[in-house]
Order: structure tokens, then sequence, then C-alpha cells
């Protein structure tokens, strides 16, 4: 294999951190390189220093052998270069195909014409078997979906570079196998892949080599073939990860959140999309809800959390009904709640990071007198926060928000949350984005809110996550409840056949 990219000494910096020091890497025609490090640790940088969205402060990148200054992502695409962003960079009221060839675009007398471009994006779409609908409106389609979409993206251009940063973190364990099939066709073809995730089985299962960041700069590069998960993790994180969960048995009290009967229905849906959902979670004890994605998970959270009306049904907390209650009145009553999407519903971006770490108190006496916010109180609220969550932060507590990692954003909307003193905690994909070592402290604070009385609801499409932190698991399909499991007895495959409905009906419900 030839090499086709080389970068050397490659360094940037922003206000308060060094992201890249000295920072090499180099990438050959029909492999999968992956990109492994902490949150924090450079990887999405350095690639979006490749793609054109940063110039670097010092360094070189060279493209089959010639020395290169990409100067924006367009040229990037000029050079055979493609990027699927972490954050998809979709125009939701746009079609797939006005997506797919936005900025390429073939125009004739005024009109941009996609008969031949959504003939090609057919051909695309079979022949990676990737299912897309080329007319569907981008805002009507799952995540999943959109993912390939960018990926569409990618080959219209003929990129002979693809970059896929934390290509899984928002995938069903479905989907992300029909991805990897598509990354080894890719591979397949002699294409160059770059892979970053904080994922060590997929980078076991699919990486050729790996090579590790650690603040900024190379820990060095392995074979896959030559090294273990451990040995990774060892050199990613500097110590030894822990990848089971210890937890003593659930002492479980009374009920904390009960739901009765509750429906959800859309005034154009023909069909409910929660259907008599009931189920409790107690004092003491974590349940987790499984299911594939898209089936009735978001609107079971929005409807508990007060985003969205339900239909019918009751919702209480302690037994006190809160259905009637607006976000606030549910949030001070006692419920914490880490949101799917941290940037929609989880964070103010262009707020400084201690803002955020006081969005839900920041009325409260602790932090506001006669109307007027502490600022000092603030301050010293997010510096122990930071301090106590390993939060990375350029310019500690007055960092913009938006300049920090995705898992960084993450790790301060777990802070913010687990740190108040509620009665129920509400996480969803709580370590979506986090590097092993994160996710090691993340589910080690999750068990101890439990230990500590606090009840705990789980949303997961990690089967890892569900079967390890979980006291209960409840299985979720086409928006009824379809299996009530016990994580010590139950299989793999027998929550599977649950969550593809095969079991609907059974017996333990």
């Amino acid at each position: 294999m030839t090499t086709v990219l080389e970068m050397r000494g490659i360094t940037k910096a922003f206000p308060g951190v060094v992201a890249n020091d000295n920072t090499s890497f180099d990438l050959r025609s029909g492999e999968v390189h992956a990109l492994l490090g902490e949150n924090g640790a450079g990887k999405s940088t350095l690639m979006n220093i490749l793609f054109g969205i940063y110039t670097p402060d010092a360094g070189q990148i060279i493209l089959s052998g010639q020395p290169m200054d990409v100067r924006s992502p367009s040229h990037a695409y000029e050079l055979g270069l493609g990027m699927v962003h972490q954050h998809f960079k979709l125009v939701q009221n746009f079609t797939v195909t006005e997506n797919v060839i936005l900025g390429v675009e073939e125009v004739r007398r005024g009109f941009v014409q996609t008969l031949d471009a959504r003939r090609r994006i057919v051909e695309l779409s079979r022949e990676y078997s990737l299912d897309v609908d080329p007319d569907a409106r981008i805002s009507d389609i799952s995540v999943g979906m959109q993912q390939r979409v960018e990926i569409l993206k990618v080959l219209f251009r003929k990129a002979d570079i693809i970059i896929l940063d934390e290509p899984t973190a928002v995938l069903t364990p479905q989907q992300i196998q029909d991805l990897m099939r598509v990354i080894r066709q890719l591979r397949d073809e002699g294409r160059a892949i770059v892979f970053i995730s904080h994922k060590l089985d997929e980078i076991v299962s699919i990486a050729d080599r790996c090579t590790v960041l650690k603040l900024g700069k190379n820990r060095g590069t392995v074979s896959i073939g030559e090294t273990t998960k451990q040995e990774l993790s060892n050199l990613m994180v500097g110590r030894t990860v822990d990848f089971a969960v210890h937890k003593e048995p659930a002492q479980v009290g009374a009920p904390v959140l009960t739901v009765e009967h509750l429906t959800y229905q859309t005034k154009h849906s023909g069909k409910p999309i929660l259907n008599d959902v009931s189920f409790s979670v107690r004092a003491g004890e974590v349940v987790s809800l499984a299911g594939i994605d898209g089936n009735g998970q978001t609107e079971l959270v929005f409807a508990l959390t007060g985003l969205i009306p339900h239909s019918s049904g009751r919702i209480l907390l302690n037994g006190t009904p809160i259905e009637g209650l607006p976000i606030r009145d549910r949030t001070m009553a006692g419920i914490s709640h880490i949101p799917e999407d941290r940037h929609k519903h989880g964070l103010v971006l262009d707020y400084p990071l201690e803002y955020n770490l006081a969005l839900q108190e920041y009325f409260r006496p602790r932090f506001q007198r006669r109307g007027f916010l502490r600022f000092g109180e603030i301050t010293a609220h997010a510096r122990q926060l930071i301090d106590r969550f390993d939060i990375r932060s350029g310019q500690g507590a007055k960092t913009p928000t938006r300049s920090m990692s995705g898992g960084n954003q993450q790790k301060a909307i777990l802070a913010r949350e687990i740190s108040r003193s509620s009665d129920l905690l509400i996480a969803v994909q709580p370590t979506r984005g986090l590097d092993v070592g994160a996710i090691e402290y993340v589910h080690r604070q999750i068990i101890s809110e439990r230990d500590k009385g606090k009840a705990v609801l789980v949303v997961s499409l990690e089967l890892d996550e569900v079967m390890s932190i979980s006291d209960r698991i409840l299985v979720i399909y086409e928006g009824e409840l379809v299996g009530e499991l016990d994580p010590a007895t139950v299989t793999y495959e027998e929550i599977g056949l649950y969550m593809s409905g095969a079991k609907r009906g059974a017996p333990n419900v």
C-alpha cells in the first residue's frame, strides 16, 4: 500500500489550549486508520485542519507526495478529500438530493439541474446498499439515515480520502453493522479512510492501524493485529481502564417515577407514537429503556420532561401528578435530564461554560440576589464542577462552550445534572461521544447516584451499557413496552428478539 497522506509537525493553538502539538500522522491507500484519544485530545482539530476548516499554526500537509495548503472544505473536495462530521452539516428543509449536490450544483439558465444528480445518487445508494430516498426531506428522516446522506455527499464528490469523525456515536447496533459494511467496501475499493472513534471494539474490528493522541501529542501508531483493547486504552488514558461496571445489589425503595397508560399521538400520525405505556422507576435502582432508534424513546422522554404534551395518561413524581407542569416546574420538582441532543436541548453554545453549568438553577438564591446574578458564585460553582468531572476547557469557566470538544460538552451536561439534588435522573445516551476513561467514570457516577437513593432512567442504544449498569431493562417497540427483563439472566440474543418485535406480547411484560 502506498502512502497517500502525510501530516508533519502539525501545531494548532486556541486561547488557553494547544489542540495539536507537533502532531504527525500518515495514511495509506486501501486502509482504515483509526484516530484514538481522550475527549479534547486533538483528533477532530487535526482532521479539521486536513479538511481546510482550520489553518495550522505550523506543520505541513503532503498529499500524494506533494506539499499542499488546504484552503477550505471546497478546496479539500477538489483534492479528493471528504469528511463526515460528528455533527452533521445538512440543511434540514432541503431534500436528500439538494443536500448532496449543495456547492457542486449544475446550473443551466439560472436553474439548478437535479435530474442527472438524482439518478447518480440512486446509483450510489444501490451500489453501497445505503437505501436512501433521494426525495426525502432531511427533517423527516432518522439520524442514521442522515449519516448515510453525509456519506453520499462524500461519494458523490468522488473522494479518495474519507474522514469519519465519530461516525457511530448516534447509530443503533444494526446501523453500526451497516456502516461497517460500507467502510469495508470502500477500503476494498482502495480508498483511504480515517476513522475517529472512542469505541475500542469498533477500532479493533474495522481498523488496520491506529494512531493514539493525548493532549495534542502523538503517543504512537500501532498495528491492530499486534495490539489489544487494554493496550490501546493504556496508551489513550495512561492507566488501566476497568471495562466492567462493579455494583452491589440494588437497595430498592418506593416508586419515584410512575407512568400510567401514557399515549402520544400527533395530529397527522396514523397511529400513536406512544401507546398505553405504563412503568415505574423506584428509588435506588437503574432502569434502562432499550430499543431500536425511532420506536418512541425520544417522545417518551420528551413527555416526561415536558418538552411535548402527551395525549393521555398520567405521570407521577413521588406520587404527585406532574403532567400539567411546565418544564421548569418539573425540573424544580426533582427531575434531572441529560438530553439526547446536547446542542438542541442541553447547552447554549454561545454562552461561556460557567453559564451553562448554572443554566438550571441561575434563578435560585445561590446564584442571584434581588434579580441580579452573583457572578462570583457562578464562577466558583463552575470551577468545582470542572475539577470534579475533569471537563477540559482551555479558558476554564470562561471557555466559550461552542469551542469545546463534543465529549467535553457532554461532560458539562453530566456535571450540571448529576450535581443537582434531584430525585429522578433521566439520562439519554449519557456516554455518547465519551472516551473509555470518561465512560468508566460516568458509569460509576450513575451507580453512585443509585446508591444514594436516586431513581435513574437510562435510555441507551448501547446494549453493552444497558446490560452492565441496569437493575431492570424495559424494551420498547413501536411505541409499546414489550418486555421487562433481568440483566442478570437475559442474553443479548433475547433482547434483540424483543427489540425487533419478534417476542411482542410475551408474558413477562
